[in-house]
């Protein structure tokens, strides 16, 4: 620990235009608390952060005491927790419906940095810690790791102006409150399990045959409240006649029921503020206005606040590359969606966010700039990009063993690939290989064989690819900064930031 003495004495002078040799400090995170300061570095094993003088955050920090008054310090989840307790920025919160919200889901712990420098100073808000418990199963990591590595990034940056922490897609109760326990101020309710998707396709017949097996008190409840009723909105109406109430009724009765209990059980009862997201975007069936509705008054009349939804859009928002199908109809869709999402006071979500071009101005532009993006697997391509450009042997085995195994991760994602339109790896030279990264077609494969890929191991129990995929990473941190700045960048400028 000893190397790091430099490093101290210049966080005693309080100026870094010094470079250390082997040793990165981020001028950024540099801080005083009382009799305390504090500065973040890296040198060639790790991150630390290094505390200096004396005082309560000096005794509460874990670490090693090098001399007096000098405190290597890892960075652990104490530690973590150590820096909410003193600085305010490092911790969570919730937004609320007013501001603009975006999902940076960082599967590798290390995108955050570029995440805050694309978005800093911009008149929206960053969920930085963003993970669904299939991602975290994926990755092999928790929700304190996903947390953990948000905070020490917002204070490496000494970024303030305030992230978010999102349980995303979350579907089980347990889940729930170990999401919420862990300190998540977001949480997204996946709620496929109670929408009856084969009430989509049946005939209007069985629809009414299993509705009239509803207690007759839920029948006349929904009679009472929709049948033939007209609601007018801004711009349009919407009338439930029997057959679109019973096909909602039957099909979105049961999710309702969830959402509510979820709400009142648990988000009520967080302990924190939470904004709670409602997904009905996980299915096959696209969203009408009228389902919509239908969902948002239940909640709404069941005293349910929501802090933004996320119907399932027309067309197809897959992963990693731009959206498919017309854009006059979705442009169209989404002017209805918002109208109702404004009338019930809540932002509306667009899920799988990533690279969606074509419809981001028109989201900036209709929703005057108020709604929640959710991306994820993007900053991971640009991870991969960055390895094909300075670490082309790397890239090569990893697009072996992703093409190896893609079906496996289908399991997982819903993409469609055309296989037979990407270049045969042994025809490209390692300068251009950083152009399987705009290819659609590789973008997908890549795009979910994350877990696949990080996960690998040899006979002995070695890591194939993780082990030296991160070192490189590390390695190259500021080309992996600056890529993330200029992607991020661009799904931002399109929005209309």
């Amino acid at each position: 620990m000893e190397h790091l003495l430099p490093a101290f004495e210049l966080l005693e002078q309080g100026k870094f235009e010094t470079e250390l040799s082997n040793i990165k400090v981020y001028k950024r995170s540099f801080t005083k608390f009382e009799t305390a300061s504090l500065v973040m570095v890296r040198d060639q094993s790790s991150q630390w952060l290094l505390a200096l003088g004396h005082g309560k955050i000096m005794d509460e920090l874990e670490g090693t005491l090098i001399q007096e008054g000098k405190k290597v310090c890892p960075l652990s989840h104490k530690n973590r927790l150590v820096l909410n307790r003193y600085f305010d920025y490092t911790v969570p919160q919730a937004f609320g419906t007013n501001v603009a919200t975006m999902g940076l889901g960082d599967r590798l712990g290390l995108a955050s940095p570029g995440h805050i420098e694309a978005i800093r100073n911009k008149p929206i808000k960053p969920i930085l810690a963003q993970q669904s418990i299939r991602e975290l199963t994926l990755t092999g990591r928790t929700m304190d790791d996903v947390i953990d590595a948000a905070s020490f990034a917002v204070f490496q940056e000494g970024y303030k102006g305030g992230f978010g922490a999102d349980g995303d897609h979350l579907k089980k109760e347990s889940d729930i409150q170990s999401a919420l326990e862990h300190g998540m101020t977001m949480l997204t309710l996946d709620c496929t399990d109670q929408i009856h998707l084969e009430i989509e396709g049946a005939s209007l017949e069985k629809i009414e045959t299993e509705y009239n097996q509803l207690p007759e008190k839920t029948q006349d409840y929904y009679k009472q409240h929709y049948l033939n009723k007209t609601f007018e909105l801004n711009g349009f109406s919407l009338t439930f006649d029997k057959g679109s109430l019973m096909k909602n009724v039957m099909l979105y009765h049961e999710a309702v029921s969830y959402m509510i209990h979820v709400y009142h059980n648990y988000i009520k009862k967080a302990g924190h503020k939470v904004d709670f997201e409602v997904s009905i975007d996980e299915t096959t069936t696209t969203t009408t206005p009228l389902t919509h509705f239908f969902v948002a008054n239940e909640l709404a009349l069941a005293g349910v606040r929501v802090a933004s939804l996320a119907p399932r859009f027309c067309g197809e928002f897959q992963k990693g590359i731009d959206y498919i199908g017309d854009l006059e109809q979705f442009e169209h869709d989404l002017k209805e969606h918002i109208v109702i999402a404004k009338h019930f006071g809540y932002k509306l979500s667009i899920h799988s966010g990533s690279d969606k071009f074509s419809v981001f101005p028109l989201i900036g532009k209709h929703t005057d700039g108020i709604f929640h993006l959710k991306t994820a697997g993007t900053n991971w391509l640009e991870a991969v990009r960055v390895i094909a450009e300075m670490k082309p042997e790397l890239y090569r085995k990893m697009h072996r063993y992703a093409f190896e195994h893609f079906e496996e991760a289908l399991k997982y994602y819903h993409v469609t690939p055309d296989l037979t339109n990407i270049k045969e790896l042994d025809s490209v030279s390692d300068e251009q290989l950083s152009g399987y990264m705009d290819d659609i077609h590789a973008r997908q494969v890549f795009h979910v064989t994350y877990g696949i890929l990080l996960s690998a191991k040899d006979d002995n129990e070695n890591y194939l690819f993780k082990d030296e995929f991160f070192a490189a990473l590390v390695e190259h941190e500021n080309d992996y900064r600056n890529a993330l700045v200029h992607h991020i960048g661009r799904h931002l400028e399109y929005l209309g930031f």
